[in-house]
């Protein structure tokens, strides 16, 4: 089983090398709101990684710093309970933000935009992402 994992991280950092010079990102703009796949790569422990052969996983921008970079909250489609989550639906579809794993990411990572939320499901989330970090 060690020998699998040291293999899936070769892999993760093969493609992190690819992508950490991809000029192809250059055009892509993105907005608070937009939900993109995202080569979140292999991670720690109990960080939330990425999936099958891209790494990837779903994001959601959440506050937009630069035109390069945002802070992020992956996305899941597994049922989840408890405050650091909140429900979110996209094309009628319920997912769930994983409030706690917010991060920030380079629009080097985004491969492909999936969607937007509506204004009122991106202001829930970012009230209560507020409360849990306690910035009120």
């Amino acid at each position: 089983m060690e020998k699998e994992k040291l293999q899936k991280y070769d892999e993760w950092n093969e493609q992190k090398k690819t992508i950490a010079f991809d000029k192809k990102t250059e055009k892509i703009y993105f907005r608070e709101g937009d939900i993109w796949w995202c080569s979140l790569g292999l991670n720690i422990a109990t960080e939330t990684y990425g999936k099958g052969e891209s790494f990837r996983r779903p994001i959601l921008v959440i506050r937009k710093l630069s035109h390069d970079t945002c802070l992020a909250i992956p996305l899941t489609s597994k049922e989840k309970k408890g405050s650091w989550f909140e429900e979110i639906t996209l094309g009628g579809e319920r997912k769930w933000a994983m409030l706690y794993q917010v991060r920030m990411i380079h629009k080097k990572r985004f491969q492909r935009k999936i969607g937007e939320l509506d204004d009122k499901d991106i202001a829930r989330v970012k009230e209560k992402l507020k409360i849990l970090l306690e910035l009120s």
